[in-house]
């Protein structure tokens, strides 16, 4: 599935796995985050944190009229502040979409599946 994007040149179609890509990266080199989880949990196993190849897993994205949405999937350590965290992913992730992509979207939802507990 592809993301359709119109300019003066033509239309760019973009694949929702580098979209997911991207927005994976950026939430992963955020303080507090310890990885990506599956926003199916029944399908993938309660307690998985996504390896780097399986971020299209973790973060859906969403193309209405309006524009993109993304649901960002992840799992947070113990002690941090979730509200930082989440603040923290959302922007990272406008910022890299917009720096690498040229996309700016309509909304980026957070949603922490987990909080794990460094030993």
């Amino acid at each position: 599935m592809t993301v359709k994007m119109k300019d003066s040149y033509g239309t760019i179609d973009l694949n929702k796995k580098v979209i997911a890509t991207v927005v994976g990266g950026a939430a992963t080199d955020n303080y507090g985050v310890v990885g990506m989880a599956s926003q199916n949990q029944l399908r993938d196993n309660v307690n998985v944190i996504l390896r780097r190849d399986d971020y299209s897993r973790g973060i859906e994205v969403h193309q209405d009229k309006d524009g993109i949405s993304i649901d960002i999937n992840i799992i947070v350590s113990y002690g941090t502040k979730i509200s930082e965290v989440s603040k923290n992913v959302q922007a990272k992730a406008k910022y890299n979409l917009k720096e690498m992509l040229g996309l700016t979207p309509k909304a980026i939802n957070v949603i922490v599946q987990g909080v794990q507990v460094n030993e």
